[in-house]
């Protein structure tokens, strides 16, 4: 099939079943093996269940959960049963888990029992029930019986390239997350770029760390599984766990953020491990030059491929590996599908070294936002005229400079996004979640540099009488602790009697930020 208006040529994304041999390994779940062959036939099986219980085509299907079978089979099975899969980040607690399910209106909700409880048990929000929700709910162990069973699947699909296949929510500076509408094309393309300059094969094993509810990990997962090459999930708690995975599975890629590497680097390798890793990829935050020395001696035989993505676009630029010790600082250049221009704010195109805003053009552009038409006017628009593409564009409110080699730099972005552990975190989301307790009246948080993080979390409160009683502070901690997940927790609360403001009567969250800096 192909693309229209591109050329591009595209299977619907349940294909890649067939992308490796059959009797070739796919997954790796311990000393289980899971065939290519199998795999098709568990994802037409799952595909022929979903179909049954949730119907029409384009519902939506949540998945929350820890890494399985079943997420990494869930993203297929949906596309193959005509339905838009909704995987919700494991970390996130009940009143973030609950929006995104309230927001896509999804008619299916699978998850552990734990998790499903969490829903109703009053965390961040009201004690609302799932059958006030409106949806239906599977508990995970109890779908280990339709994809092992002898049952008819479903066939693979037709579908159109521009059939929505997935909704992944993302972080926006102004709130809660918002959900960004990916098609069949989308994804397919999106695998096929990455396979292809990163050259993966079918002998490459791919490790799998990233949460697939994180467009990265979940476009390791797709492009592992164009290549033809197998993957290995796993959920780790140290890093120890990551060096055990990459000896037991002999694995060859793996994909990180800036503070895995951190850890990573920190650790101490055997050698028989560290050498087996052929490629090291990164996103969700730039390397530092210090980063990438450490990386390298830590893992001497490997590549390291820095990457910039977008929720909205996939993935945008990378920086070959032999370009990265003498533009370590460089995002790269376009990638395979992508047309990445650097733009005025007229749409004209900037000269070199110019800063100005870049702007990701062609057929990996997302549709947009999820039932959210005034977000996805201000992020998706026209393509530049000088774009070869044409059609809708996403303008990516980062600035960035291109150097007369065609290297990319990033200067900075032009909202308030805060990029801590690879994620990136609404400062709205953490604010509301301070103000929704009763001592607190106003609330501003804020990213700073931070070595580990990428970007450590302030959060700076005043509350009703002023700094707040020791038990006013006790009270807020448990609060972000119990209705906020993990990465999103403040590292410092600063408490003030009083918050700058502006000529407008607004807090001066420039002046806030800077006092914290002074």
């Amino acid at each position: 099939m192909t693309k229209r208006g591109t050329g591009i040529a595209f299977c619907p994304l349940d294909h890649l079943t067939r992308c490796g041999a059959a009797d070739a390994p796919a997954l790796r779940f311990g000393a289980e093996v899971i065939s290519y062959g199998a795999m098709d036939q568990q994802v037409g099986r799952l595909a022929a269940w979903l179909a049954q219980q949730v119907g029409g085509k384009g519902e939506r299907v949540a998945t929350w959960s820890a890494k399985n079978r079943l997420t990494c089979l869930m993203p297929l099975a949906a596309a193959r049963a005509g339905l838009v899969h909704v995987p919700i980040n494991p970390l996130l607690k009940g009143a973030q888990a609950r929006h995104i399910l309230q927001d896509s209106g999804a008619a299916l909700l699978i998850a552990n029992a734990g998790r499903i409880a969490a829903l109703s048990d009053g965390q961040g929000g009201d004690a609302t029930g799932p059958d006030e929700l409106g949806f239906d709910i599977a508990e995970l162990k109890s779908l280990d019986a339709v994809m092992d069973g002898d049952g008819q699947g479903l066939p693979p699909s037709d579908a159109r390239a521009d059939d929505l296949a997935a909704l992944l929510y993302t972080s926006g500076s102004t709130g809660r997350p918002k959900g960004v509408m990916l098609s069949h094309a989308n994804l397919w393309l999106g695998a096929q770029s990455v396979a292809q300059y990163l050259k993966l094969s079918s002998d490459d094993r791919v490790l799998a760390v990233l949460p697939f509810s994180f467009d990265y990990g979940q476009n390791q997962l797709l492009s592992a599984f164009y290549a033809g090459a197998s993957v290995a999930p796993l959920d780790y708690l140290t890093p120890r766990d990551i060096m055990k995975a990459v000896v037991r599975h002999d694995i060859s890629i793996l994909a990180g953020v800036p503070p895995l590497w951190v850890q990573l680097v920190e650790a101490e390798w055997p050698q028989d491990a560290a050498t087996r890793l052929k490629c090291l990829t990164n996103s969700g935050g730039a390397l530092t030059p210090a980063l990438i020395h450490a990386m390298r001696e830590t893992f001497a035989d490997a590549d390291i491929v820095p990457m910039y993505g977008l929720t909205e676009a996939f993935r945008s630029t990378y920086l070959p590996p032999d370009l990265v010790v003498q533009h370590p600082t460089s995002m790269g250049r376009a990638i395979p599908h992508a047309e990445i221009l650097v733009c005025r704010a007229d749409g004209s195109l900037c000269d070199d070294d110019e800063v100005g805003e870049l702007v990701h053009c062609g057929p990996l552009v997302a549709q947009g936002y999820w039932q959210d038409s005034e977000r996805t006017a201000q992020r998706f628009r026209h393509a530049p005229s000088a774009s070869q593409y044409g059609g809708v564009a996403v303008w990516s409110g980062d600035q960035v400079r291109r150097d007369a080699a065609g290297l990319l730099y990033f200067v900075g972005r032009d909202d308030a996004m805060i990029k801590t552990s690879g994620n990136r975190v609404s400062p709205t989301e953490v604010e509301e979640a301070a103000q929704s307790v009763a001592t607190v009246l106003e609330a501003v948080a804020f990213g700073v540099p931070d070595d580990r993080l990428g970007a450590a979390i302030i959060l700076m409160v005043r509350g009703k009488a002023g700094r707040g009683s020791a038990e006013d502070q006790a009270e807020l901690m448990a609060h972000l602790r119990q209705t906020l997940p993990n990465f999103m927790q403040p590292q410092h609360i600063v408490w003030r009697d009083n918050l700058p403001r502006n000529p407008n009567g607004k807090l001066d969250r420039t002046q806030i930020a800077s006092e914290w800096q002074a």
